[in-house]
C-alpha cells in the first residue's frame, strides 16, 4: 500500500470553465449527455482511475461550481477538487494549478471535452514529460496548409514539420508554475500550456496522439461523439 501511494505523483488539471458558445446551447458542453453520462464525468473518470494520479482539479464556470461538484461526486478513485475557473482557459489552468499539492512532480492538463482519452496516451505523455520536462500529444497534418493574407495565398507551409496539437499535455509541476507566472507578469496569453512553457526556452517532447481523441466543440462533434459512445 505504501509503495502504491509513493508512485502517485501526478496531478491533473482540467479547465472546464467554457460555456460552449459554438454549440449554441444554454447548457455548457461539458455537462451534456454522452451515453448516459455527462461529458465532464466521462473525461475525469479516465484520470481518477489512473494508478499514477494523486488528484484531479477541475476549474468550472462560476455559475456551475455546485453543479460540477454534484456530478463529480459520482466519480470513484482519487479526490476530485472543483475550483472557480477564470475568464480564459489559461486563467482556469492557473487557478487549477494553485490547488495542486506542492509535492506533486508532474501536472497533466487535459481538455474537459476530450472524453475519449486512453490510459496508453496518458502513460505516453507522462513518460515523455519525466524525461524532457514537458510533453504534448499531437497528430500529423494530412491537408495542405497555406498562409493567407488579405484573402490571398501568401505561401504554402511544409506540412511535414506541422502537427495538430491535442491534450493531454504533461509538465514538470515547477516548470508549469513558472511558465504561468511569467505569462501573467508579461500579460501574455497562449493558446495552450505548452506555448507558455516554450517561452521559457524549454524543450517540449511530442508523442503520437489519437484520431479518436476529439475535442467536442461543434454540434457535429457532439453527434459523432454520441454515436461513438453508443457503439
Amino acid at each position: 500500500m505504501a509503495r502504491d501511494r509513493a508512485v502517485r505523483d501526478v496531478a491533473v488539471v482540467i479547465p472546464a470553465g467554457g460555456v460552449g458558445a459554438r454549440l449554441s446551447r444554454r447548457t455548457p458542453k461539458q455537462f451534456m449527455d454522452l451515453g448516459g453520462t455527462p461529458i465532464l464525468v466521462a473525461t475525469v473518470r479516465h484520470f481518477a482511475r489512473h494508478p499514477r494520479v494523486n488528484g484531479v482539479v477541475v476549474a468550472a464556470p462560476a455559475s456551475h461550481v455546485e453543479r460540477t461538484r454534484r456530478i463529480l461526486g459520482r466519480v470513484r478513485g482519487v479526490p476530485v477538487t472543483v475550483v472557480v475557473g477564470g475568464g480564459t482557459r489559461q486563467e482556469s489552468v492557473s487557478r487549477g494549478l494553485a490547488a495542486v499539492s506542492a509535492d506533486t512532480a508532474l501536472v497533466v492538463v487535459h481538455d474537459a471535452v476530450r472524453p475519449f482519452i486512453t490510459p496508453a496516451l496518458i502513460d505516453a505523455v507522462l513518460v515523455a514529460a519525466r524525461t524532457t520536462g514537458a510533453a504534448i500529444s499531437a497528430l500529423p497534418i494530412a491537408e495542405t496548409v497555406k498562409r493567407v493574407s488579405g484573402g490571398l495565398v501568401a505561401g504554402t507551409l511544409d506540412r511535414s514539420e506541422l502537427v495538430a496539437v491535442q491534450t493531454p499535455q504533461a509538465f514538470r509541476a515547477d516548470l508549469l508554475r513558472e511558465a504561468h507566472d511569467k505569462a501573467r507578469r508579461d500579460g501574455f496569453t497562449g493558446t495552450d500550456d505548452a506555448m507558455l512553457v516554450e517561452r521559457l526556452g524549454q524543450n517540449v517532447r511530442v508523442v503520437a496522439g489519437l484520431a479518436e481523441n476529439v475535442k467536442i466543440t461543434t454540434p457535429v462533434d457532439l453527434r459523432r461523439a454520441r454515436a461513438r459512445a453508443r457503439s
